[in-house]
């Protein structure tokens, strides 16, 4: 079976293609036959394409027009000519997978795309305005190239749909409830991948740990996970809620938000970038949200990059210990995407604070650029593990059981 995935971001549109076999489902991620990424630039008529195969071909490009769409068309091409050519014709894809940030209620498993689908997952963009409307343009850009090629929609709130209620519902009025204001949670596809991965690493059934998993990128959110089920998490009805982030606030009191509305008269649309794009590390650090360049400041003796790091381990293990309260325990750390896998120092800081429990750190272990190991000591009562995320094929493998069933 051929798997294409596609996966939105608010400023690109990565994507790859696998092929399984149909008689048995990997354990471990195969190295895709092709991967492409759309990178759209502030010049929305200006869109940079990077290509490459399993073979080594790659492809960087710049293309012009105004049109997302036609960009993805664009990039799914190369699939089938030039220098990263990997099978004769597109019809030869068997499914395609898309990346889905909202599902709201009613979308708690992946699903076959239909028009009710779409038009619902149209519907919640207001609360994923980064990432739903730009779903939907890959959606259109596959019914345009691939025609009716079944596509599948895996969401990200989906994991997190086994919530209890006390910690989905908010302790505001019960007419929120009634209107679907609730916890939703993000980052599933993850979270769901890296528990489940950790297991397999350590040899272990799932069913019987108790893990918190840090997914650590430009956003952030952690999510407690018991018996394979997601039972806390730290963002909630959109994105936004949780921990510190790379330019997100994260969790602030509600109150700030009514008072700059009284006080300073913002709009709801000022007060949307301020908290999603200028806020987090950017707007604290006043450097990046980039958090090495955030680190390079700190060395050379910047005090708000200090203070940005030291807010951001702060919440980070504020955070933890939440998720630890509601496992009543803890048998697994994971550390993942982008800071999570890459900064040796994140990890140690935000393990320092859990040596009570037993916790141990491997000094050599953490500092060896990890991928997928323990670094944990062998006397450490908790295992803490890095893992590369892949949320890629974590979306292959639901359509592969999706078709199949």
């Amino acid at each position: 079976m051929k798997v294409l995935i596609l996966n939105a971001g608010s400023s690109s549109q990565k994507s790859c293609l696998y092929e399984i076999p149909d008689d048995a489902l990997l354990s471990e991620a195969p190295q895709p036959l092709w991967e492409g990424k759309v990178n759209w630039t502030q010049d929305r008529g200006v869109a940079e394409i990077a290509v490459k195969t399993a073979k080594g071909a790659t492809l960087h490009e710049s293309i012009y027009g105004d049109s997302r769409q036609a960009h993805v068309t664009y990039m799914l091409y190369t699939l089938s000519r030039g220098a990263t050519k990997v099978i004769g014709q597109l019809s030869e894809i068997d499914v395609v997978g898309h990346r889905v940030v909202h599902g709201g209620q009613n979308y708690r498993n992946s699903v076959i795309i239909d028009e009710e689908a779409k038009q619902a997952i149209a519907k919640l963009s207001h609360l994923a305005p980064a990432h739903n409307p730009a779903a939907l343009e890959g959606i259109e850009a596959i019914e345009k190239s691939l025609g009716d090629v079944p596509q599948v929609a895996v969401f990200d709130t989906g994991f997190h749909a086994t919530l209890p209620d006390a910690a989905a519902i908010y302790p505001g009025p019960y007419e929120w409830v009634e209107q679907g204001i609730r916890r939703y949670g993000f980052h599933g596809i993850s979270h769901q991948y890296c528990s489940a991965r950790a297991a397999q690493i350590l040899g272990r059934d799932l069913a019987s740990l108790r893990i918190i998993t840090c997914h650590l990128g430009n956003g952030c959110s952690l999510a407690a996970i018991k018996n394979g089920r997601s039972i806390d998490t730290t963002m909630g009805f959109t994105p936004l809620d949780g921990l510190m982030m790379g330019s997100r606030s994260g969790s602030i009191d509600p109150g700030i938000i009514i008072h700059l509305m009284r006080q300073s008269e913002y709009s709801a649309e000022r007060l949307d970038y301020v908290l999603n794009k200028a806020s987090g590390l950017r707007g604290i650090s006043g450097i990046s949200s980039d958090l090495p360049q955030v680190i390079d400041a700190i060395a050379q003796g910047n005090y708000r990059a200090q203070l940005a790091w030291d807010i951001y381990v702060h919440r980070l293990r504020s955070g933890i210990g939440s998720m630890l309260a509601s496992l009543q325990g803890l048998d697994v750390l994971v550390f993942t995407a982008g800071a999570g896998e890459k900064s040796a120092g994140i990890r140690q800081a935000a393990c320092e604070a859990f040596g009570f429990l037993g916790l141990k750190l491997d000094p050599q272990k953490n500092q060896d650029k990890p991928v997928d190991v323990d670094i944990a000591t062998a006397d450490s009562t908790v295992r803490v593990l890095v893992i590369h995320t892949q949320e890629d094929w974590a979306i292959a493998q639901q359509c592969w059981h999706l078709l199949k069933r």
